[in-house]
């Protein structure tokens, strides 16, 4: 069975767009402490607790639900 590509790893996939969730991926690939092993709700956390900015906390917001659709699973892991 293939496993299936992480929300981080899916959102690094992105880094060279130019578009916000380019952005983002450009940003969590040079942050070492990003917790790409933390659901959801601990990436948003992380995000608020170090005061982004609400656009970038949109943004993953948005980038979830398309890795979601992506990947074919309503409850996508990291």
């Amino acid at each position: 069975m293939t496993r299936q590509q992480t929300f981080t790893s899916w959102l690094k996939t992105h880094a060279k767009d130019d578009t916000a969730f380019g952005d983002l991926a450009r940003d969590v690939s040079a942050d070492p402490h990003w917790p790409s092993r933390k659901a959801h709700a601990g990436q948003r956390a992380y995000l608020e607790e170090r005061g982004a900015v609400l656009a970038a906390i949109e943004t993953l917001e948005r980038a979830w639900e398309a890795y979601r659709a992506h990947s074919g699973n309503r409850e996508a892991g990291s």
